[in-house]
């Protein structure tokens, strides 16, 4: 059918749409200062749990992701385990992942969180993130991210009085282009 769009026509726009993004984008929404504005939460919450939490904000994904037509949560889930987020003493490390091409934001949990928090609670708390997101105020979604991951896990990993948490995971921020 003449004017229509196929798969072949939704990949090439894909590809296209993820090529316009950059480190350059990256970097404009999230300068320096609030890579360091994140990294001073992350490191505060961290010593009231016992859990690792990690952000990674990325561009647009990988010209192999979108070949494969693989998902920001297909990214997510890879990048949990090249950034070894799975490997903590108490398996409850968490990912924070943006995607700026597509606005979407995925929380990766390891295994002694993810059986702790219900389906519902995940979706709940991203859908409090999406609207930020979708508003282009990426700052504000990541600190809400954060806040409400760091609750879940004081929650379920509250740390003992006098106990502190070892940092297993670098608190920094990780963006890719």
């Amino acid at each position: 059918m003449p004017g229509s769009i196929g798969p072949q026509t939704s990949r090439l726009w894909r590809f296209i749409h993820h090529g316009f993004y950059s480190r350059r984008h990256v970097r404009r929404v999230l300068d320096d200062a609030v890579m360091k504005r994140l990294q001073a939460l992350v490191s505060e919450s961290e010593t009231r749990h016992s859990g690792e939490i990690r952000i990674v904000v990325e561009a647009g994904l990988p010209n192999s992701y979108l070949w494969k037509r693989l998902s920001a949560r297909d990214r997510a889930i890879t990048l949990f385990g090249k950034l070894r987020v799975w490997d903590t003493e108490h398996n409850n490390g968490v990912l924070i992942y943006l995607l700026l091409a597509e606005r979407r934001i995925e929380i990766i949990a390891d295994r002694a969180l993810d059986r702790r928090v219900s389906i519902i609670e995940w979706h709940s708390l991203l859908g409090d993130m999406r609207a930020e997101f979708a508003a282009g105020r990426f700052e504000q979604g990541l600190t809400a991210a954060v806040a409400a991951v760091s609750g879940l896990l004081r929650q379920h990993f509250p740390l003992a009085p006098g106990e502190s948490n070892p940092n297993e995971l670098p608190d920094a921020p990780v963006r890719l282009g």
